[in-house]
């Protein structure tokens, strides 16, 4: 049975698509709803979709046997993730997990190469997302060994922002500071005290379960500066 899947409209790289593309991608695909807290898929699991986020936010993180663990990056609405595992047929080394409620894209793992034989917008749009998730990455691992809790917290932020990964990221974001503290690692009462201290230098603003992006140039460069 075909899939409508009208929610594929709202990516640039599938408008790009020829119609044959688009109506394999809406038959193939399916829409997946996840709760807070629940595994979209773990780590040593086949990689079996490229993952797209309609709705919500997910992160990719690792956890070791006690529990502890290192998260990669959060993915809000509009964003997608997985294309390297995808790419290269291998084991996901991650897991990835639904933050809050989400709405999740998933086009299987046949599909995804299926389209990068055939199609050049599509290979164009995968190398460019390849390049910036590298680069996101290289950011993360910087940021957590140089800076300190509060710049920690303002990088996490300014990163739901990047116009390539998450082109549909608006400036009042939807985030508790649970949420923050899940995509960073750091505790809950840690992250309150950097979002206050960030609010007093005029880079955000704070409300119940939101926070408002005042300075996004700011925000990026808070306590980078001497790196």
């Amino acid at each position: 049975m075909e899939h409508d899947l009208p929610e594929l409209d709202s990516h640039d790289w599938f408008l790009a698509l020829d119609a044959g593309h688009q109506a394999l991608l809406r038959a193939g695909s399916e829409l997946r709803q996840f709760e807070a807290g629940a595994y979209v898929t773990r780590r040593g699991e086949p990689s079996q979709h490229w993952i797209g986020v309609h709705a919500g936010l997910i992160k990719l993180a690792v956890y070791n046997a006690d529990g502890r663990g290192a998260t990669f990056s959060g993915v809000p609405a509009g964003g997608w993730c997985g294309e390297g595992s995808v790419l290269k047929r291998e084991l996901r080394r991650y897991d990835v997990v639904a933050v809050r409620a989400s709405s999740l894209l998933l086009v299987p793992a046949e599909l995804f190469h299926r389209l990068l034989a055939e199609s050049l917008s599509f290979n164009a749009y995968v190398i460019r997302q390849l390049n910036e998730r590298m680069g996101q990455f290289i950011a993360t691992i910087q940021n957590q060994r140089l800076l300190d809790v509060d710049a920690q917290v303002a990088q996490a932020i300014a990163q739901l922002f990047h116009p390539m990964l998450y082109p549909r990221t608006s400036s009042v974001l939807a985030l508790s500071q649970e949420e923050i503290g899940m995509l960073t690692g750091i505790s809950r009462q840690r992250v309150n005290l950097a979002l206050g201290r960030l609010a007093e230098l005029g880079l955000i603003s704070i409300a119940w379960q939101a926070i408002r992006v005042v300075d996004l140039d700011g925000l990026r460069h808070y306590g980078v500066a001497s790196l």
